[in-house]
């Protein structure tokens, strides 16, 4: 009976697990070795129990014992195969293509061969129904491929427990743990002891070994995740436990009442827990349910046409209404849904949108309703107590009433949020008897999350159309900036044409004048007095500071046209500072002040271009002149520092206020102070000076403080071989 009992459950249990990891994934090469390696232990568990004393005739015992034979083979080989598929799903690949199919024709060779005679020649039972196998030569043979199988299969778990990853580890611990009983103990109980030494009860204990293998495997894809089915393997472990729960309820029960109750002997107690009478039991209640779901099914058919799920009505909606946020295709995809489930010949929606615009769809065939009929069904609502409006019980002479019969429209509901109307949802006449209260409150649950819908549609709608009106705008004003820019820029390029033509004009009689005017000074066209030679030198002055400020912006509208170019010659710059402030000395003399420089005797000759550094020079100097007050000293400085010439003019004059530094060197820039001391500047100078420095390689130097005074220059780098 126990026996009996255990190969039910096993079957069951093997079968159960094996269908679940097949239908789970069956094109996976080790979700279908498992179910053939299952198949193969069923195959095995079933013909163990006629083996030894299940059955009298010999034919079908030999059978038997070669039906375990080929299973045992085809169970090995099935272990074998599935270490190595989880091996290269792990990415922990173990042998070699070749060998592995080698390893797979020799197996299925040995499993046809165990069907032969030459593995068990034939089965004799004596006078005391004594069973007496004879083996053959091929015996060896099976034994031979069954420890090599088993070899390699437990190399190859140690090897997973070794290299797998964790979860991988304990996958194989599981499977190795299952099999271990079956490994060790299966070919004592199932081979020596029945065919060596005669004792036949041992092989009853082979579906334990199964059974529990196959709980191992269970456990394994609960708790660890083995074929990715665990959710499904719990359900499924529920489901086998309540089989054989309901089995051993049948057999104490069957025993009870018919030992107890009905006074039966031992045979009709036996009769009844026999195994066709359990396994009846246990197949009837196994199709109860799917019996019992067939029948609801027609049932429903013939009785209950109309009806449906509200649940899996209200999360298809729900689906439905998260699927896009035009607002027509919602209202389209939304009214087939409640034509389908409520059996509605048509489902339109009317919704208010913004400025007095409106919207109508739904159902490929429906009515057209016009605002101004719907104008009276909103009359009708605002009745105290009306919700939802139903053609057939309305009044014969309603107007309202005539005009949803008119358009064939039974159900009318309003959608309202917050008081304020969306729109309506009309609803045709039923295909079937009519809608009933359930139906309408089935509506009335759903009308909020359909309001919700229109109206974030609506507010998609609106965002699209601000941002085409937008993108209009934006278009729009780009267009008129770039025509703007281009204008400015022909505008600029005119600027820049007439600053250059207008400096080259004025640069030649500026030159004569300032020829003139210092031959007057020098007395070469007869001799001038003191107060004549004042004015002249003043306006000597005047005129070179025209040539400079010519040259500024001659080099200014270079740049702008790319014409502006550095040629660097050698140059000797403590000379070239020298000779800049002799040059300056009489405009300083003129206010009372003097340049203080000693020209230093270590600066090496650079390559510059003499010209444009010559003019950064005499603009630090003549600044310092004209921002300082009268009778100031300036300081100015050359010398070598790190690798670098650094050169300085330092004053007591004005100063920079703070706030303002940072646009100093800005193109027509000029801080307030200076503008206020000296309103004729430009402001292009020290633009011209930190360009020209720039492409020299150095830096412009400069530091100051309000009214206290300012300290402008420059840092060149020295060359390679003059840091030395």
């Amino acid at each position: 009976m126990i026996e009996t009992l255990i190969v039910i459950g096993g079957v069951l249990g093997a079968a159960a697990v094996s269908l679940l990891v097949l239908s789970h994934n069956i094109r996976r090469w080790s979700n279908r070795i498992y179910a053939l390696m299952t198949f193969s232990f069923i195959v095995l568990m079933v013909a163990n129990m006629f083996t030894f004393g299940r059955s009298s005739n010999p034919d079908i015992i030999l059978l038997c014992i070669r039906l375990v034979i080929a299973a045992t083979s085809m169970a090995l080989l099935c272990l074998y195969s599935l270490t190595q598929v989880l091996a290269v799903e792990s990415g922990t690949v173990h042998q070699s293509r070749a060998f592995n199919t080698t390893v797979f024709w020799l197996s299925l060779a040995v499993v046809l061969f165990d069907m032969t005679p030459y593995v068990f020649e034939s089965v004799v039972i004596n006078a005391e129904n004594a069973i007496a196998v004879s083996p053959s030569w091929g015996i060896v043979v099976f034994v031979m491929h069954a420890l090599s199988i088993l070899v390699l299969t437990i190399y190859h778990l140690f090897s997973g427990l070794r290299k797998g990853t964790r979860r991988r580890r304990r996958q194989d611990m599981c499977i190795l743990i299952g099999v271990a009983p079956a490994l060790i103990l299966a070919p004592f109980t199932s081979f020596v002891f029945p065919v060596v030494y005669g004792v036949t009860w041992m092989a009853s204990l082979t579906p334990l070994y199964i059974v529990f293998f196959v709980m191992m495997v269970a456990y394994a894809m609960i708790r660890h995740g083995l074929f990715d089915v665990r959710l499904a393997a719990v359900r499924t472990a529920a489901y086998v436990a309540t089989l054989l729960t309901l089995a051993a309820m049948y057999a104490v029960l069957a025993y009870m009442i018919s030992d107890f109750a009905l006074q039966n002997g031992i045979e009709e107690t036996a009769s009844l827990l026999n195994p066709i009478a359990i396994a009846s039991a246990l197949f009837i209640a196994l199709v109860f349910q799917p019996v019992k779901r067939s029948f609801d099914k027609i049932t429903d058919r013939l009785f209950y046409r109309d009806n449906y799920s509200t649940s899996q009505f209200i999360a298809r909606l729900n689906k439905t209404l998260n699927s896009t946020n035009d607002l027509r295709t919602l209202l389209e995809r939304t009214a087939e849904l409640i034509a389908v489930t409520l059996k509605a010949q048509q489902v339109l929606f009317f919704v208010h949108l913004l400025e007095d615009r409106y919207m109508t769809s739904g159902t490929k065939r429906r009515s057209k309703v016009s605002p101004a009929e719907f104008r009276m069904v909103e009359e009708e609502l605002g009745k105290p107590g009306v919700q939802v409006l139903l053609a057939s019980a309305l009044e014969r002479g309603n107007a309202v009433r005539r005009m949803m019969v008119s358009h064939r429209i039974e159900l009318l509901m309003p959608l309202r949020k917050n008081g304020a109307l969306v729109g309506y949802l009309c609803v045709g006449e039923p295909k079937n008897i009519g809608y009933t209260t359930r139906d309408i409150r089935v509506l009335h649950t759903i009308a909020d999350e359909l309001t919700i819908a229109v109206q974030n549609a609506l507010s998609v709608e609106e965002v699209k159309k601000l941002n085409d009106t937008l993108e209009q705008r934006v278009s729009a004003a780009t267009k008129e900036l770039r025509a703007s820019n281009m204008q400015l820029q022909r505008l600029d390029q005119a600027k820049d044409e007439f600053i250059s033509m207008a400096s080259h004009q004025l640069r030649t009689p500026l030159t004569s004048i300032k020829g003139y005017l210092s031959m007057l000074i020098e007395g070469d066209v007869g001799e001038v007095t003191k107060e004549q030679k004042h004015l002249l030198r003043e306006a000597f002055i005047s005129s070179e500071r025209m040539v400079r400020l010519i040259g500024d912006f001659l080099n200014v509208s270079r740049l702008q046209t790319g014409k502006f170019v550095i040629e660097k010659h050698p140059v000797d710059l403590a000379r070239l500072v020298q000779r800049e402030l002799e040059g300056l000395a009489s405009n300083a003399a003129a206010r009372g002040m003097k340049f203080v420089y000693k020209k230093p005797k270590n600066i090496p000759v650079l390559n510059l271009d003499e010209n444009k550094i010559q003019q950064v020079i005499m603009n630090f100097s003549d600044n310092a002149i004209y921002y300082s007050k009268d009778n100031a000293t300036i300081t100015v400085s050359l010398k070598k520092v790190d690798g670098f010439i650094e050169f300085k003019v330092i004053d007591k004059g004005i100063g920079v206020p703070q706030n303002e530094q940072q646009h100093l060197f800005h193109k027509f820039f000029r801080a307030t102070n200076a503008r206020r001391a000296r309103p004729d500047g430009t402001g292009v100078g020290l633009f011209l000076a930190r360009k020209v420095i720039r492409d020299h390689g150095g830096e412009i130097l400069f530091e100051s403080k309000e009214g206290k005074g300012s300290t402008f220059g420059f840092r060149l780098p020295l060359p390679a071989e003059s840091k030395k």
